[in-house]
């Protein structure tokens, strides 16, 4: 069965304001009814060159607790690494659609990775207004190097580049996290893999769309992860859902944005939350994302850490291989 993707939908005839029913939102999740725009609080911004590593700890956890979400600027990573990296997979993108379909998803298969247009069940059977590529990066025993595009040459390179990089923003925040919760810096990243952490990389890509106020570039979810370091472009989109609010995130550039997932959520028993979250779409702009999922081997159990669980707080999660997990979370069913 050939599937189509949003980017040959809007290459195709639409005209202006038509777009298929099965992308129209019900209302109570159109972004044009639901967006608030009164005065609203900016999601935190944390500066990891502060000199006061402690008042960094303080703010991440916090943010954690309050939000599931920050912004992390002056992160080390590179900044004409970010572009390049945006680079190649607009480039991937810009590829004729017959180049792309060489990296889609087997249809048959079990693993989420590769070139598509769904990820989960939707329980309305509506769809998200993107196309995504899927590839692990890190560690190399589980890069599948068949889901890498060839084209743009450069491609690779740039992956494996950025994956040393993010790799080093990633123990910060684990051992920040860890220390937040009042634990040992090793204990949150141990609780989730260890250096078996799987790095999946995403890039989402949303076209432009006739009538953003009815549709949604994805509808709204936490990560099934243990958390999200992602890379966004200039065109703004990513909406969180704070005090019963959906508001808009800044776009700062250069910056990180980190998503608490569900796992740490899990490990923390509750503690940190993991961000309730959607994309919107632009009427005239591809908007584009590159997160990097990190997430425990499928075959690691995930449960509230031991340290924090007493008698006046007990385990509010069951432990769970992650890969039942997931199986249960993208096919809607109850964990």
């Amino acid at each position: 069965m050939e599937v189509e993707r949003v980017q040959a939908i809007v290459s195709s005839s639409l005209t202006e304001d038509n777009i298929p029913t099965e992308f129209i939102r019900p209302e109570d999740e159109q972004p044009a009814i639901t967006t608030f725009h009164g005065p609203i609080p900016d999601i935190p911004v944390i500066d990891f060159s502060d000199p006061d590593q402690d008042n960094i700890i303080r703010l991440i956890a916090k943010a954690s607790r309050d939000w599931g979400i920050f912004q992390v600027v002056n992160h080390g990573i590179p900044l004409d690494l970010i572009q390049t990296l945006q680079l190649v997979g607009k480039q991937f993108f810009n590829l004729p659609p017959e180049e792309k379909e060489v990296y889609a998803k087997p249809p048959s298969a079990h693993t989420i990775e590769g070139y598509g247009s769904k990820v989960g069940e939707d329980v309305n059977g509506k769809k998200n207004w993107s196309d995504h590529l899927f590839h692990r990066i890190w560690p190399a025993s589980c890069i599948n190097h068949q889901f890498w595009p060839k084209n743009p040459p450069s491609y690779r390179a740039v992956n494996e580049e950025y994956a040393q990089e993010v790799r080093k923003v990633v123990d910060k925040l684990f051992k920040w996290l860890s220390i937040g919760l009042g634990l040992e810096a090793d204990v949150l990243k141990e609780g989730a893999g260890g250096e078996e952490i799987e790095y999946l990389m995403k890039i989402n890509y949303y076209p432009p769309c006739p009538r953003p106020d009815l549709t949604l570039g994805v509808a709204s979810h936490t990560d099934l992860s243990a958390m999200t370091v992602l890379v966004p472009n200039e065109v703004p989109g990513l909406q969180v859902f704070k005090d019963d609010h959906w508001i808009d995130a800044k776009y700062i550039p250069g910056a990180l944005i980190v998503h608490i997932g569900d796992q740490i959520e899990i490990l923390s028993n509750g503690k940190y939350k993991a961000v309730l979250h959607r994309t919107t779409v632009d009427k005239k702009k591809t908007r584009m994302s590159w997160p990097v999922f990190l997430e425990p081997p499928g075959e690691f159990v995930v449960g509230p850490l031991p340290q924090l669980v007493d008698p006046q707080n007990p385990p509010k999660y069951k432990p769970k291989k992650f890969k039942d997990y997931s199986y249960c979370k993208l096919n809607k069913l109850p964990q």
